[in-house]
């Protein structure tokens, strides 16, 4: 975990702005992601519209598609979070798979072969996938095989850069081997920050909690089911930043060094980053212009390319000229 750089002594103004858990229920859902445990069947836009049906909002958004027939985490963003949820699409992935070989191979070679497919490879997507169909490189950060049965099934975990095709990966395994191979089962467990935990919520729950809300006005299970948006950039590093910037910021502004409390030690240049208030609110993302260093000795100058911004303007009183 980064450790933060302390910059300058952040005081913040109870009369504006909410701790993100704090968030009264109606706008903890608008701007809420959910952890959503996908059943095998329906497509992650079907899973979409019935989110949008169960809460009754008006829009969604899923970080990372799923074919239907893959089971596991499909992070969904609601009405002002949907935007946020697109962080989530570059984030790595891990899977746990089910690969049948078409004939029996000695688990030793299998081992081999799995060892040889770590590190950066390269993909040409399947004919069904959504994108261009040329030669890419994709990392693999890491993959262990957990089980093999009869020479002709081999489950693994595989811990993946954003964009790889695990069918595609079986496939290939199977041609390196000789034997051919095709994915049977597939169940992704982990995207970003979001992983198999207590958050992991089913539609079911979802329904459920919302009716617990509707019905009997207990607001307790439908915040565990839906989290604040702020939780969707768990995994890019943070700027947290004086009250005095942030209408500035939601004004379109670049963030320059004297708005700056505090940051994490990992950045570099022209990384991701997000921005935050003292209390933790999520104000915007953008590219760093400067290391984690750089920034924190710097005495003046734009620091952060805002990209994106996601709190209202006027959510802080205006304190720019």
């Amino acid at each position: 975990m980064a450790e933060v750089l302390i910059k300058a002594e952040g005081v913040t103004d109870p009369d504006y702005g909410c701790p993100p858990l704090e968030r009264p229920i109606e706008e903890h859902i608008s701007k809420g992601v959910i952890n959503l445990d996908k059943p095998s069947g329906p497509t992650s836009h079907e899973i979409d519209s019935w989110v949008r049906g169960i809460l009754g909002v008006k829009k969604t958004g899923h970080g990372g598609t799923l074919d239907p027939k893959v089971t596991g985490i499909l992070p969904i963003g609601i009405d002002r979070a949907t935007r946020v949820i697109q962080l989530l699409l570059g984030a790595e992935k891990e899977y746990v798979c089910l690969m049948r070989l078409h004939r029996k191979v000695n688990e030793p070679k299998i081992h081999d072969i799995f060892h040889e497919f770590q590190g950066r490879i390269f993909q040409t997507p399947p004919l069904k996938a959504a994108v261009k169909r040329e030669l890419r490189v994709r990392k693999i950060y890491n993959v262990d095989v957990l089980e093999t049965e009869e020479g002709q099934q081999v489950l693994f975990r595989i811990e993946c850069e954003a964009g790889t095709y695990i069918r595609k990966y079986c496939h290939d395994i199977g041609e390196a081997l000789g034997c051919g191979a095709h994915m049977a089962e597939l169940r992704r467990i982990r995207v970003g920050p979001f992983c198999e935990d207590e958050t992991l919520t089913t539609l079911q729950d979802l329904k459920d909690a919302y009716q617990f809300w509707r019905e009997d006005e207990d607001e307790l299970f439908l915040r565990k089911c839906i989290m604040p948006m702020e939780e969707a950039v768990e995994h890019i590093p943070k700027i947290f930043i004086r009250d005095s910037a942030v209408d500035a910021i939601c004004h379109g502004a670049d963030l320059a060094v004297g708005g700056i409390v505090c940051l994490n030690d990992n950045i570099k240049e022209k990384d991701d980053v997000v921005i935050k208030t003292i209390k933790g609110e999520l104000v915007a993302s953008g590219e760093s212009l400067k290391t984690s260093e750089e920034i924190f000795t710097a005495n003046k100058g734009i620091m952060v390319n805002i990209k994106k911004v996601f709190m209202e303007a006027e959510t802080y009183p205006k304190m720019w000229k």
